[in-house]
């Protein structure tokens, strides 16, 4: 009893330590984003002098012509709302579609979704582009009015091929322990597909629903590469990174600024996180059991 009163201690430890050194890049960030550029140079690990900077920081921020930050935060709340409501929407319906109508066509069209899962965005960034470029040049596009490069749409258009295998796959894994009985029970009450899928479904998928939310916002929300390449820099539409991006130039980096801005992009992120916790872990152990 007493080895094992003693093994747990030691793990209570080691996970506390371990908590903290998770917690570190949070708390430095905080710490310098209370501190000016030269104190932040002459020693990032030291408290701040005087937490007031940290205010005076963020007024800044806000207010700097270089960034817009109010504006480049309206276009990655566009972008991220929009991603995910379209991510989960189409997701929700083909992984139910995929798991309840087994065919060989079905079957490759789910594998093809979980083989894209291990292609790297790299590979397909730049063909990527020139298809945009092409889509958005050709005679039909434009006559309704539909551009993919430098706009919401495009980015939108982006993150939906993207984010949609993992979670086609996060939907089938979920849908496979709801009974097929309470579909057929619905159907045989007069149901069609459609009232099947938003009045039964939809509502049982709460937990995968929250989780494919959080992931795929941190991972929208956060992103740099691709709105970089189909948005460019020095657009109207600029997302948070882009926009934190321009305090870094090729000879002189704004570090107060540069962490600042960053605390006050990832505090949505935290939030969100924060109301959902409990339903990432019921997701994602719910999908991948059944």
């Amino acid at each position: 009893m007493k080895k094992k009163k003693i093994g747990l201690i030691f793990l209570e430890v080691f996970a506390i330590l371990f908590f903290i050194l998770y917690l570190s890049p949070l708390i430095l960030l905080v710490i310098n984003s209370a501190k000016s550029g030269s104190q932040i140079i002459t020693n990032p690990l030291a408290l701040p002098e005087d937490w007031g900077m940290l205010w005076k920081n963020i007024t800044a921020v806000l207010t700097s012509p270089t960034v817009n930050y109010k504006s480049s935060f309206l276009s990655s709340t566009i972008i991220t709302v929009g991603s995910l409501f379209t991510i989960t929407f189409f997701g929700a319906m083909a992984g139910w579609a995929l798991t309840r109508n087994k065919s060989k066509t079905s079957t490759v069209i789910y594998f093809m979704f979980v083989a894209a899962m291990v292609i790297p965005f790299q590979i397909v960034m730049f063909p990527l582009v020139s298809w945009f470029k092409t889509l958005s040049d050709a005679v039909t596009v434009p006559i309704f009015g539909f551009s993919l490069l430098r706009t919401y749409q495009g980015m939108i258009f982006a993150y939906l091929g993207f984010g949609m295998p993992m979670t086609v796959f996060m939907f089938s894994g979920f849908v496979k322990g709801i009974p097929y009985e309470i579909e057929e029970a619905a159907r045989i009450d007069g149901c069609n597909q459609f009232q099947i899928f938003f009045h039964i479904i939809l509502p049982m998928l709460k937990p995968i629903v929250v989780t494919v939310l959080i992931l795929n916002g941190i991972w929208i929300w956060n992103d740099f590469l691709l709105p970089l390449l189909v948005l460019g820099k020095g657009n109207a539409i600029q997302t948070i990174p882009l926009a934190v991006s321009n305090f870094a130039g090729a000879y002189v980096k704004q570090w107060d600024m540069i962490l600042t801005s960053t605390l006050l992009a990832i505090i949505p992120v935290l939030i969100l996180f924060v109301l959902g916790q409990k339903h990432i872990i019921q997701g994602m152990t719910d999908g991948a059991v059944k």
